[in-house]
């Protein structure tokens, strides 16, 4: 198993410091966020979509969850 270290991809692929396609710009205003509850929820709906899932390929390759 060869290890690639981190300075190895950002010299290889080039990587910068810019990270613009991580910026949303509908995010920028703190009073358009929905309210901590609501996307605490969806974290957790997407987290037990996420696990089913997982469960799910586990149970097509005979190993148990």
């Amino acid at each position: 198993m060869r290890v690639v270290t981190c300075t190895a991809l950002v010299n290889r692929y080039e990587c910068g410091q810019d990270r613009f396609w991580l910026k949303d710009d509908s995010l920028l205003d703190a009073e358009s966020l929905p309210e901590p509850d609501v996307i605490a929820g969806e974290i957790a709906e997407d987290l037990r979509v996420a696990l089913d899932q997982i469960e799910e390929i586990l149970g097509d390759l005979g190993v148990g969850a």
